[in-house]
C-alpha cells in the first residue's frame, strides 16, 4: 500500500489526481494548502507529494524546499516530490527546489500515471512533453 498526498487549492486538481491514482493499493490523501501538506507529510508514513506550484501564500517550491529542510535535519524521512508546472519555465524552479518530478499542465491521465509510478519505484520523472520539436533547418526530403 502507498500513501500519496496531493496538495492544491483546487479542489477541481485534487480530485482529477485522486481519480486518477485511486486503487485499492494506493492511498491518497488530499491537503488544500502546503501547510496542510506539511503536517500531512510529518504525520508519517507518506510516499509521494503531489503538489501544484501555485498555492496560496505556500506553493509547491516552498513546500518541497521546507520538506528538504526538514529531512536535512532528520526530523521526516525523505519523500519524492513531483511538482505540477503551469508553463515550461517552471521546470528551472522544480529542478533548484530538489523536486524528483514534474509535470508541466495541462495533465493527462497518462502522464500522471506514468510520473507516480516512476517517482514510487524510486526513479525520477522529467516530463518532456514542455520541450519543443527541434526544427532542422537546410535538410531537405529530398
Amino acid at each position: 500500500m502507498h500513501t500519496i498526498v496531493v496538495a492544491s487549492d483546487t479542489a477541481a486538481i485534487r480530485r482529477e489526481i485522486s481519480s486518477v491514482l485511486e486503487s485499492p493499493e494506493i492511498e491518497i490523501l488530499e491537503a488544500s494548502s502546503g501547510p496542510e501538506a506539511i503536517e500531512l507529510v510529518k504525520a508519517g508514513a507518506v510516499d509521494l507529494v503531489i503538489a501544484d506550484i501555485q498555492m496560496g501564500a505556500m506553493g509547491a517550491i516552498a513546500v518541497c524546499l521546507e520538506l528538504r529542510l526538514e529531512a536535512s535535519y532528520d526530523q521526516i524521512d525523505p519523500v519524492p516530490f513531483l511538482m505540477l508546472l503551469d508553463r515550461r519555465p517552471d521546470v528551472f524552479q522544480a529542478k533548484r527546489s530538489g523536486a524528483e518530478g514534474w509535470l508541466v499542465k495541462p495533465l493527462d491521465p497518462i502522464r500522471i500515471r506514468r510520473a507516480a509510478r516512476a517517482m514510487l519505484d524510486g526513479d525520477r520523472y522529467e516530463d518532456l512533453s514542455y520541450q519543443p520539436v527541434p526544427v532542422l533547418v537546410g535538410e531537405s526530403d529530398a
